[in-house]
């Protein structure tokens, strides 16, 4: 009951939802706990925050958890056993992007890559210029490494993502600047999974350097597109890439930095010799395999998991069309990732609605995992030009491998009762009923 409590005190912290504290606790509580007397189903749809560990990944790495547990920096037969398990991984990781080996710096996440690419390019370039060109959805670890920069005193231009949430290349063009140093511009976005030109920008990168403007790099975030896209390094044109291994099935605590050679990267964690001096630390080999065979899993079965997905994300958004009103579509329906769909629920706030679905046994979110505990709205939707009612109305709904047709049904059982309590204890809703 602790518990339950916690989750009722979450909601009544939204005072849009509830209408006056006085009235609106008891009728809450009775209507969240409700779907508790029911047999519940579990439904995880957030696997755009992380995914469960795959058995197989899981098999992989258990080994350099018991017997194979050396130092990959060591000369015994230990470390040279671990250190052999670590390059078959960085060979795995570099398959999946049609990248080469030696390209691929292992990282903790994609926090990390994505701050080594901004920073490290950056502070390398700083005497040949102190501009940066970024869009407005990026990730926020994106955003916060050149937002640190800005403090300094760096100029940072934002590109618009107008209604459908992809950045247009002419802005990208109109924005270049001979003190440009750094293009950041993510692939797929986290929260309404559209899918950025990249190979377009990088083909513009690649002309303005040959025309001289030799200190300018492209670096993409591409932790949510990995293993759901195809991707060729070479063919999107880009510098730098981020990757994250628990988006694609293994378990947190690794992700790597594709690195363009020639290209110069101050490191940011010193202190010893590993990832050729880039990036300084003892390697967590266990997690390091698990990416590697989570990538090559990934490269495996990414047709028939993208076909899985973008059948029941297509099933679960016509279902909910139908039989909720005051709804919107969030982002470009064609050009997005085939797992992901973000939809505005009008009169209610996504917290609240969050919790109802939590209360249900099914496991959603109002936007990137790392902007979590915030009651402020996605910035990634009020970029849509989207008003805020909307943007604190969002819900992520992010499927996976092991999702089923049933799941769908259920969570959309599950939606429709929440969206209907919810709007019944909304000032919001009632305001705009009596108007009408």
């Amino acid at each position: 009951m602790r518990w339950i409590s916690a989750q009722l005190s979450a909601a009544l912290r939204v005072p849009t939802l509830v209408g006056s504290f006085s009235t609106g606790k008891a009728r809450l509580k009775s209507v969240l706990l409700t779907p508790l007397t029911k047999a519940m189903r579990r439904v995880y749809l957030d696997h755009s925050a992380t995914t469960p560990p795959d058995p197989g990944v899981i098999e992989a790495m258990l080994p350099y958890l018991t017997e194979k547990f050396g130092n990959a920096s060591s000369v015994h037969l230990w470390g040279q056993e671990a250190r052999a398990a670590v390059d078959r991984a960085r060979r795995q990781i570099a398959r999946l992007i049609s990248a080469r080996a030696n390209e691929i710096v292992l990282t903790s996440g994609g926090t990390e890559a994505n701050s080594l690419a901004i920073r490290g390019v950056c502070e390398a370039a700083a005497s040949h210029g102190q501009h940066i060109i970024t869009s407005t959805i990026e990730h926020p670890s994106v955003r916060g490494a050149i937002d640190s920069f800005e403090k300094q005193g760096w100029e940072v231009t934002r590109l618009p993502v107008y209604g459908d949430g992809i950045v247009r290349t002419e802005d990208v063009r109109a924005a270049l600047r001979e003190d440009t140093v750094l293009v950041s511009v993510m692939l797929a976005n986290n929260e309404i999974g559209t899918i950025q030109p990249i190979a377009e920008i990088g083909a513009l990168i690649r002309a303005a350097r040959a025309a001289d403007h030799r200190h300018l790099s492209f670096h993409s975030d591409a932790v949510q597109a990995a293993g759901r896209v195809a991707i060729d390094v070479e063919a999107l044109g880009v510098d730098l890439l981020s990757l994250s291994g628990h988006k694609i099935y293994a378990p947190k605590g690794a992700g790597a930095l594709y690195v363009r050679r020639g290209v110069r990267l101050v490191p940011q964690q010193i202190g010893g010799h590993q990832e050729r001096e880039r990036r300084a630390g003892t390697e967590s080999v266990a997690n390091i395999v698990a990416f590697g065979a989570a990538a090559e899993l990934a490269q495996n079965e990414k047709d028939a998991r993208n076909e899985q997905t973008r059948g029941l994300r297509d099933r679960f958004e016509s279902e909910v069309a139908a039989r909720i009103d005051e709804i919107t579509f969030n982002g470009d329906r064609e050009r997005r990732l085939p797992h992901l769909s973000n939809i505005s629920f009008r009169f209610i706030e996504g917290e609240g609605l969050l919790i109802h679905l939590d209360m249900q046994g099914v496991a959603v979110s109002t936007g990137s995992a790392c902007s979590s505990g915030t009651l402020e709205p996605s910035p990634v939707i009020l970029a849509l030009g989207r008003a805020e009612e909307l943007a604190r109305g969002a819900i992520r709904f992010s499927f996976g491998k092991d999702n089923t047709e049933e799941d769908v049904d259920y969570v959309v059982e599950a939606l429709v009762h929440a969206v209907t309590s919810l709007r019944h204890l909304s000032p919001l809703s009632r305001q705009t009923a009596a108007v009408t």
